[in-house]
């Protein structure tokens, strides 16, 4: 709820109104009302206001008209009489007993995430990671006096349900700004059916970098992170320094997939190279046989993987199995160490992985050093220190630092609006910088690898 304050100096039971009462100059917080007016016009006034001064509606200050009865018709008017001490006090007392004090409300963020199903670890530590950083602003007391409460909804990565639980949350949830969707299919439909448009909100901390939605920059997406292109374009950079030029693609067949693949097309090109071998899965599973046959049978000498932690585990046994033996390098939606658990520390070694987020085992950085700080003070069971965690704490701070700037009555268009003058922001040694053709926020990209004991090596 939007509470709403009235200094409220004389109301009439006809619904008229007048100024100048001075014994009930409150900020009253709007709760059940009954139709009539604060003297300030903002609206109707609280019931529990109306029963203080219906007790005694016949009385008002030397000199103002007061409508007792009627409408607006056949109002009659008498001249109020000055009110006695006592009576001041007993009014006042009864308007303090009927009107106790309305904490602020709080800023609620919504999630549409998957939380059961192949990518629920995703979801779940990009809901936990967010918490965690909730919960030190909130022990801190909050953001102008406000506590920050997350709502989720599980999607299981289901484009559907994305858009009918999104439509749900914001009618029954009143979120301040949606936060973490994981999926470009799934966002592209929130796009496409209106969703974000017709309730003014925008979406932060996306799960998502592909240009079909960056460029031009959506108006209420800020997706705060690198793009799939900048992530290829790096890990390409990588390969080709290395010497090699037989390059292959194994990608999610829908939109997520194939922005990859032309991101891999564009920067094979700008190299005067082509794609030597691709190979497509279907999207929410794990069947990636045909795929690691036709890029196994080819051989390049790397591998671009476009793909999810799940695809990714079984890409790599599928390949490796049919002698395919080319460097693979994924992108950041897969997850180092849950690939380390399900495959075990030897078939995950030499796998090289982009992340858009700084290594969280790492004492560089003061974010990364906040971060694990953070973590220390305790996280739900099953929530591992990987990038997707510090991804989903890095959302929630600019979430955090939008509301900040939005100011104490901060609205959906107001935070959208900060938002995007979000302009150069040091996060902790790396920067938030958006503007209305931006809405990345965040370009870092680094590569890392999974080494012999499992851990990924900078």
């Amino acid at each position: 709820m939007n509470l709403m304050h009235y200094s409220v100096r004389c109301v009439v039971v006809s619904g008229t109104r007048r100024d100048g009462c001075r014994i009930c100059d409150n900020a009253l917080a709007a709760g059940t009302q009954d139709g009539r007016e604060g003297a300030n016009g903002s609206g109707p006034m609280p019931a529990a206001f109306v029963a203080c001064f219906e007790w005694n509606k016949h009385w008002a200050p030397p000199d103002h008209d007061l409508v007792i009865r009627g409408g607006p018709e056949s109002a009659e008017r008498e001249k109020g009489k000055c009110m006695t001490a006592w009576l001041v006090r007993m009014t006042m007392a009864v308007c303090t007993v009927l009107l106790p004090a309305v904490a602020a409300a709080d800023f609620v963020v919504a999630q549409i995430a998957p939380l059961s199903g192949p990518l629920a670890p995703t979801g779940e530590h990009m809901r936990a990671g967010a918490q965690l950083y909730f919960d030190r602003v909130n022990a801190a007391g909050g953001v102008h006096g406000q506590k920050i409460r997350m709502v989720v909804r599980d999607d299981g990565y289901r484009i559907e349900d994305t858009v009918k639980l999104a439509r749900e949350a914001i009618a029954k949830d009143d979120p301040i700004v949606l936060y973490g969707i994981v999926g470009t299919g799934n966002i592209a439909a929130l796009v496409k059916e209106g969703v974000l448009d017709k309730a003014g909100i925008a979406a932060v901390g996306l799960r998502t970098g592909a240009a079909s939605l960056l460029n031009p920059p959506h108006p209420y997406l800020f997706t705060a992170r690198a793009s799939y292109a900048t992530e290829v374009e790096r890990m390409i950079e990588q390969m080709t320094t290395m010497g090699m030029n037989r390059i292959g693609v194994f990608f999610q067949d829908d939109a997520f997939g194939r922005d990859g693949l032309v991101a891999a097309e564009a920067a094979l090109r700008g190299k005067g190279l082509e794609i030597a071998a691709q190979g497509a899965y279907e999207r929410n599973t794990t069947k990636v046989e045909a795929a690691a046959a036709a890029i196994a049978a080819v051989n390049p000498q790397g591998v671009v993987m476009v793909s999810n932690t799940a695809a990714s585990t079984a890409f790599v046994t599928e390949y490796r199995k049919r002698g395919g033996d080319g460097m693979l390098l994924v992108l950041s939606t897969t997850d180092g160490p849950q690939v380390v658990e399900r495959l075990g520390r030897e078939a995950a070694h030499g796998l090289a992985i982009a992340q858009i987020v700084p290594h969280p085992q790492s004492r560089t950085m003061p974010l990364v050093r906040e971060f694990q700080e953070t973590y220390a003070r305790g996280v739900p069971a099953g929530i591992e220190m990987n990038h997707t965690l510090l991804q989903g704490y890095v959302g929630g701070k600019i979430i955090v630092e939008a509301l900040r700037r939005a100011g104490p009555n901060a609205t959906r268009a107001t935070l959208r609006d900060a938002l995007e003058g979000i302009r150069n922001y040091d996060l902790g040694g790396i920067r938030a910088d958006f503007s209305p053709t931006r809405h990345t926020g965040v370009d870092f990209v680094d590569i890392t690898i999974i080494g012999r004991d499992g851990r990924l090596l900078q």
